[in-house]
């Protein structure tokens, strides 16, 4: 039998509390004691599954009350959340009068909390252990395997964003501080329009663009750096001088060249994506092995075989790298190039004025509408390097 994880640990701990506390102390009026049949299935759930965290009878035995226990005080959480975030404001700290009324202690209201944040911390562990034990799972078949590499990660996305809904709400964040994700998600439901505006000129103009032409120019130039010695030495320290110059020096500089329309988001695109791709492919050039060079010299092949058999195909993974590197780079770049001037469409242009108008949920949801998009572009480039690099050996497995 293997040692117990200090998660289970401390969910077992976050059972007790959820269930003894509130208990012992009769002011927990609203948490847990009173929510009937329904709640205490659910608490005897969860602690039937850290129960089988701690005391696992097997991996593939543990996972199935981890899944369910977890997930049911996650439910019933959710449900208690509005409650609690009603309740929450009456709370006020400070000393009491001598007839005891006035504001609570501290020590009061964790009493009087603690059924909810035990059970928000034994789920949380547990969902925790579980997603743990899941990425340790190991699929016989290869679709099988595929179905793990997306469902673990999603499983642990939602998880974090379960932990903000309730930190934010149960704690009483201001909107304008930090909006919970269901806020932001009504947002964006609200308003597809004028997201599917801003991300049609942002990203599928200015980055696709932009990253099309810096990329593909840094792969072609890469070719010309190791035909010709001479740039290598003397260009290529130039190159890397103007790839530290910073964003928002080029921005405004690419505005008045090329207008307040996306061509000058790709422009700034374009420098931002071309010397990464020039270094990474240079580095895969030179990849190949002395030894590998020297055979292809005695079969008599000239520059163009050797680049084309050899050397390009052992530089892959390099390409491929500065590729996903500039997927991210690419979104960056053309967001923050239209703080300095753009029509009045773009995600760029949407951050900055609906934060001077302390609209933040709108903001998130353009943050969110970047992040899916960057994630999905670098994800299409991750899948391309797979089935182009199949031979390398960090994809054997």
């Amino acid at each position: 039998m293997r040692r117990p994880s200090w998660q289970a640990l401390v969910a077992l701990v976050g059972i007790v509390a959820a269930v003894a506390l509130p208990l012992v102390d009769g002011r927990a009026r609203i948490f847990l004691v009173d929510e009937g049949f329904a709640g205490a299935l659910v608490i005897w759930a969860v602690g039937l599954a850290a129960v089988f965290a701690v005391w696992p009878i097997g991996r593939e035995v543990s996972i199935e009350p981890l899944f369910i226990g977890a997930h049911a005080g996650a439910a019933y959480v959710y449900l208690l959340l509005p409650r609690f975030a009603a309740a929450a404001p009456a709370y006020t700290f400070g000393p009491r009068a001598a007839d005891g009324s006035g504001p609570v202690g501290f020590g009061t209201f964790l009493a009087d909390t603690a059924g909810f944040w035990g059970l928000v911390l034994a789920v949380w562990l547990l969902s925790w252990l579980m997603v743990t034990r899941l990425s340790l799972l190991r699929a016989r078949k290869r679709l099988g395997a595929l179905a793990l590499r997306i469902f673990v990660p999603a499983l642990f996305g939602i998880w974090l964003l379960f932990l903000w809904e309730v930190l934010t709400r149960a704690l009483g964040v201001p909107l304008v501080l930090l909006p919970p994700p269901s806020a932001i998600g009504a947002r964006i439901a609200a308003s597809l329009p004028t997201l599917w505006a801003d991300f049609r000129q942002t990203f599928l103009k200015a980055v696709i663009a932009g990253y099309v032409i810096g990329s593909g120019a840094g792969f072609l130039f890469a070719l010309l750096v190791d035909r010709v010695p001479f740039l290598k030495r003397g260009l290529l320290p130039v190159g890397n001088l103007v790839s530290a110059l910073p964003i928002i020096g080029i921005a405004p500089i690419m505005v008045m060249w090329f207008g307040f329309d996306w061509p000058s988001k790709a422009a700034v695109v374009v420098v931002m994506t071309f010397f990464p791709m020039l270094v990474n492919t240079l580095a895969g050039l030179d990849a190949a092995d002395r030894i590998q060079r020297d055979l292809m010299r005695t079969y008599a092949a000239g520059h163009r075989q050797t680049l084309l058999k050899l050397r390009l195909p052992a530089a892959l993974p390099f390409i491929f790298n500065g590729l996903k590197i500039n997927t991210t780079l690419a979104l960056i770049g053309a967001i923050v190039a239209e703080f300095f001037g753009t029509p009045i469409v773009g995600m760029g242009f949407r951050i900055s004025t609906e934060v001077g108008r302390m609209s933040i949920d709108m903001v998130w949801a353009e943050i969110a509408v970047a992040a899916l998009a960057g994630s999905v572009f670098y994800g299409v480039m991750a899948l391309i390097e797979r089935a182009c690099t199949f031979w390398h050996p960090s994809f054997r497995t």
